[in-house]
């Protein structure tokens, strides 16, 4: 990789690497997984930076890598084991925004995978329909019945949640 190329590259990753990070703790639900899939987008990148450079959107490519590498993750056999839960560490910020993080990271973590990907690329990362389909491998009816019954889920369970409080 030449030079400028690389240096392309890292303000690229950059830029967007603490994005990554939290969009995979969306998805996982644990710090070092998610640290995990960024490198693997990293890495990615790296491998193929000429191709992914001269697209239309290399952003969407990484986004890609990203959400088909957790649910990749999720399909080998050493992840049916499952470790003590790990407080995640959110950093400072005022109580009533740890407490609406915390109510949606436990409440995504509801939700299965399809449709916790589909609630992250369309409402945190804010693709549309389309072009979350495309990132997923899947129709566009795909994933407007999983983004309705993904929303249906939620909203029921924030309304048990606050029954309960």
């Amino acid at each position: 990789m030449k030079r400028s190329e690389e240096d392309e590259f890292r303000e690229f990753v950059g830029i967007r690497m603490e994005r990554w990070r939290r969009a995979a703790f969306l998805l996982c639900h644990d710090w070092h997984m998610a640290d995990d899939l960024v490198g693997t987008v990293v890495g990615k990148l790296y491998e193929n930076w000429r191709r992914v450079s001269a697209a239309d959107n290399p952003d969407a490519y990484a986004q890609r890598v990203l959400t088909r590498s957790w649910i990749d993750e999720h399909r080998r056999p050493w992840r049916r084991e499952h470790p003590a839960e790990d407080v995640p560490d959110p950093g400072w910020s005022p109580p009533d925004q740890v407490a609406d993080r915390e109510q949606l990271i436990a409440l995504l973590s509801r939700l299965g995978r399809r449709q916790r990907a589909v609630v992250v690329l369309r409402f945190y990362f804010d693709h549309s329909v389309e072009e979350t389909a495309e990132l997923l491998g899947v129709t566009t009816g795909t994933v407007k019945s999983q983004s309705a019954r993904a929303l249906e889920s939620l909203r029921a369970l924030s309304h048990a949640t606050r029954r309960h409080q």
